[in-house]
């Protein structure tokens, strides 16, 4: 059975999200509503859409900051979001660009264009992601800044090994950003190395620019971190183990661990089922726990 796509409608009026829901549903895609963008934010952190739509003008955070936010965490760099609004001066619809929107649709909506621009940016999301998982698959661990230092897009295996390191999801590394304001020219395998918080090295090679205003870097990691050793040797756990466990106990759902360690869910679910094997336990409560000591 084809999975089916998942749209988050973000938008405080409850007929409106009625509507989309019933149209989206029928079209055959997953939907998943909030009522406010600071709901939103919360769905985002247990599930990632495959696209958001989301209204301009709210009470509280608006539509474009809640977008600003997500586009700062790597798992999110990749989906695209569309603006509602009745906001139609030129103004706005730059305003909605900037802060990271692919496209925007105007209100009263037109159900049907909504739907043909969803499929639209879906299939281009899935042309990048593709991309993306062919490079990771060639061995490709890259990630890219804009000329600030800010993190653009990162594979899932550098956006790992970023989220390891426990580096900001707004700058790729501290020292990104000073790097690309005082050196006019770069070289192509130029080195630079960052300390995560985690005790491992990770080693930034800069690759090329992309654009005027994105910067290829490959990072390579030297060393694991202390906490997955930890699991390993107290525990008894392979490295693969000790990866799937480190996050169960960062509270990462098994679809979030799946993007982040590039495999697939079914996957995480065996490594877990033979964690709770190894630890002696039922639940992922349980695994967390102990995961959560091992590691103090």
């Amino acid at each position: 059975m084809n999975r089916r796509d998942v749209v988050l409608v973000v938008d405080d009026t409850p007929g409106t999200l009625g509507v989309l829901n019933e149209v989206l549903e029928d079209a055959g895609y997953t939907v998943l509503m909030a009522q406010s963008a600071a709901a939103a934010m919360t769905v985002v952190e247990r599930v990632v859409p495959d696209i958001i739509l989301i209204d301009a003008v709210m009470p509280g955070m608006d539509g474009f900051e809640a977008c600003r936010r997500m586009k700062r965490n790597p798992a999110l760099a990749g989906v695209p979001i569309v603006f509602m609004t009745g906001l139609t001066e030129s103004e706005d619809v730059v305003r909605g660009l900037e802060a990271g929107g692919v496209d925007y649709v105007t209100k009263p909506l037109q159900l049907a264009e909504v739907v043909a621009r969803i499929r639209v940016h879906l299939t281009g999301a899935r042309r990048t992601r593709s991309a993306q998982a062919a490079l990771d698959t060639a061995g490709r661990f890259l990630l890219a800044t804009d000329t600030e230092g800010a993190l653009v897009w990162a594979t899932p295996q550098a956006a790992a090994l970023l989220a390891g390191a426990a580096h900001s999801e707004e700058i790729a590394c501290p020292w990104v950003a000073e790097w690309l304001a005082e050196t006019a020219e770069h070289v192509p395998g130029r080195t630079a190395a960052a300390m995560g918080e985690g005790g491992q090295v990770l080693h930034f090679v800069y690759v090329g620019r992309m654009g005027p205003d994105e910067v290829l870097f490959r990072i390579m990691e030297t060393r694991s971190s202390g906490e997955e050793a930890r699991l390993r040797e107290r525990l008894g756990l392979t490295t693969r183990e000790a990866e799937v466990l480190l996050w169960i106990g960062h509270g990462k759902a098994t679809r979030d661990i799946a993007e982040i360690l590039g495999m697939s869910p079914r996957t995480v679910q065996k490594h877990l089922e033979q964690i709770y094997s190894k630890l002696g336990v039922e639940n992922r409560a349980a695994a967390a726990a102990i995961a959560i000591r091992t590691v103090q």
